[in-house]
């Protein structure tokens, strides 16, 4: 059973199609974002494994000028600027802001944990209309160690005073699922459109395909409902 249930924010609670839009004016397609967030992802991790600490918001800004450079084209800082702000205001997965009230009447503790840096996290959830529904809302930039690495999710633990078994982190990224097994915590993957879980190491005991059908599992898991 877990006691603290830890939700990765982008993607998993929050739609980055709001972000399609400048995509299309400047790229000629929407398919371009997801080019841009699985480069910012690469830049952030190779800056973890070599040891070079690269927040999240200063690898979405190198994300967009190299996906410019390989497409032939150039973005003003303006136009740079503008979708880094937008990740501050994405709205929240249709079934999301319910569900997320149903488990905060459980008595678990909700927190958020995001690789975002605390200013743009909590503009995000607040933003989104759902911040009063975590008990803390926790960057990983706080540690300068991005998941998947253990640190995040053993400072979770410790910040509640439980060991990492206690703590499960809902994604809808594999690689954040990974990460938190290998620190010894539980995860539950939400199985969104596009996402699939690696075949490789340790796997979740929970999978849906949207929040609410995960916290629906999570109810009956880690409460015994």
């Amino acid at each position: 059973m877990a006691h603290v249930i830890a939700f990765d924010v982008n993607e998993t609670l929050l739609d980055l199609s709001t972000l399609d839009e400048p995509f299309r004016q400047a790229f000629g397609s929407a398919a371009f974002r997801g080019q841009w967030f699985a480069s910012m992802l690469q830049l952030s991790f190779v800056g973890g494994l070599t040891g070079s600490y690269v927040d999240f918001t200063t690898a979405q800004r190198a994300a967009l000028h190299m996906l410019a450079q390989r497409e032939g084209t150039t973005l003003t800082e303006g136009f740079v600027e503008g979708v880094v702000e937008r990740m501050s205001a994405l709205r929240p997965h249709p079934e999301v802001p319910e569900a997320l009230r149903r488990l905060a009447g459980t008595g678990l503790a909700v927190v958020a944990l995001t690789n975002s840096v605390q200013r743009v996290a909590e503009a995000q959830l607040a933003n989104a209309g759902i911040r009063g529904l975590f008990a803390r809302v926790v960057s990983a930039d706080g540690v300068r160690r991005l998941k998947p690495a253990p640190e995040p999710y053993l400072g979770v633990a410790r910040s509640f005073g439980v060991p990492p078994a206690d703590v499960r982190l809902v994604a809808a990224h594999s690689w954040d699922v990974t990460g938190a097994l290998h620190a010894g915590c539980r995860a539950a993957f939400v199985a969104r459109p596009g996402q699939v879980l690696s075949p490789i190491g340790p796997q979740p005991d929970i999978v849906g395909p949207d929040v609410a059908a995960v916290v629906d599992r999570i109810i009956d898991t880690d409460l015994g409902v």
